[in-house]
């Protein structure tokens, strides 16, 4: 690829003496960089065919030199640039020639490995280890998708376009068979580096403008009132299971995700501003402070298992043991849901609060979320349903 430069004679702009200015116009790759070379010429003595200023005189020749003098100096700098086996464009060639460092153009690998080393330097400040493997995750898809795609081991920013993350989603879903929900998370963890090339002014197009994420509404399933109490009161003979069972049972007054359950240790349960016992913990996922109060009924089922640890609350079990167990749970007390430790949280946040009338704000609060809207996203429609049971109340009491 090579360059072309022409001199332009921008006769509208002509002086009071009738000299029009000589411009200079790069042109690298399709793209044009035109600039001002600072001469002003008599329209009449240019030969734009032969790029030279006619006829040949003392001044004359002086414009001509400085003319052949910018024409080298310009090649010189798309030499030195092609020397470097770096990526560049028409406005780094000018760049180079006015002699100012030409910008560096960080490409997105390069920035992704950037932004997951500055993760990696924050573990246990402002992310945790699953953060950093997710992230690490995205960044190993892309990398495949522009080796697969361009057959290249990097893609610069300034390439990028609706066309490239269009391709990269069906490449996700038909190359990495990688579901829906899965699809969109790495394109939102893709985002988020487009989002930092902007703030770093290495693009100042956003490229996600025009595209649409698509979804699907999935129901969110939870046990009722009647449900969770069939857990509740059932004695079961294994004594795994009667243990599994309580633990489930406390995660759903409590809303703990799994790892935060088998972690929660004595020390994580203080007196609170209002006199009663909180459980105050970090939440692994976000790093931030969770505070949950410790409700009656998960109160008594710490009492119970106080002999176990003299600092953990509750016997540990593995994530796939512990939901194993829960499936033997479901088929003896006849719940035809499908029991998983996830399956608790959801309860806490459907069946004990909002269906108690807790706030969603309070719900998003406890539940640790990082925004109100991933709360709304989710439990939107048991609003809804409480919206229903409080205007057939209404009804009620206006007949």
């Amino acid at each position: 690829m090579t360059i072309k430069i022409l001199f332009v004679l921008d006769k509208s702009k002509s002086n009071s003496k009738g000299l029009a200015p000589l411009k200079c116009r790069i042109t690298y790759r399709g793209e044009r960089k035109p600039f001002a070379t600072g001469l002003f010429i008599n329209p009449e003595n240019w030969n734009n065919k032969q790029q030279k200023v006619k006829p040949l005189n003392s001044e004359n020749e002086t414009i001509n030199t400085q003319l052949s003098l910018i024409k080298n100096k310009i090649n010189q700098a798309f030499l030195f640039l092609q020397v470097n086996e770096e990526e560049f464009d028409v406005e780094d060639v000018f760049l180079q020639y006015k002699g100012d460092p030409p910008k560096k153009n960080k490409t997105i690998l390069q920035l992704f490995q950037e932004h997951n080393d500055r993760i990696e330097k924050l573990i246990g400040k402002e992310y945790s280890i699953a953060t950093l493997w997710k992230f690490k995750q995205a960044k190993e898809l892309l990398k495949d998708f522009i080796k697969y795609s361009f057959n290249k081991g990097d893609y610069h920013f300034k390439d990028l376009d609706l066309k490239f993350i269009q391709d990269y989603e069906f490449f996700l879903k038909a190359e990495k068979s990688l579901a829906l929900a899965t699809t969109n998370k790495m394109i939102q963890r893709f985002r988020k580096i487009v989002k930092l090339a902007i703030s770093q002014d290495i693009i100042h197009k956003e490229p996600f403008v025009s595209y649409k994420v698509k979804h699907i509404k999935k129901e969110i399933t939870y046990l009722t009132r009647e449900e969770l109490a069939k857990i509740e009161e059932y004695k079961f003979k294994a004594e795994r299971l009667q243990i599994v069972a309580d633990m489930f049972v406390f995660c759903c007054y409590t809303g703990l995700a799994y790892n935060e359950m088998v972690n929660l240790e004595k020390s994580h349960i203080i007196i609170g501003f209002d006199g009663n016992e909180w459980i105050n913990m970090i939440r692994g996922k976000t790093q931030h402070l969770l505070s949950i109060p410790l409700l009656s009924r998960g109160k008594k089922i710490i009492e119970k298992y106080d002999y176990i640890d003299e600092k953990r609350v509750l016997p540990k079990f593995s994530n796939q043991k512990f939901n194993a167990y829960l499936k033997e749970i479901a088929d003896i007390v006849g719940l035809d849901k499908r029991l998983t430790h996830h399956l608790a949280r959801r309860t806490f946040a459907t069946t004990v609060l909002l269906y108690n009338d807790v706030p969603m704000e309070i719900v998003s609060e406890l539940l640790g979320h990082s925004k109100i809207t991933i709360t709304q996203e989710h439990y939107a429609k048991v609003v809804k349903s409480k919206v229903g049971e409080q205007i057939n109340r209404l009804n009620s009491k206006l007949k």
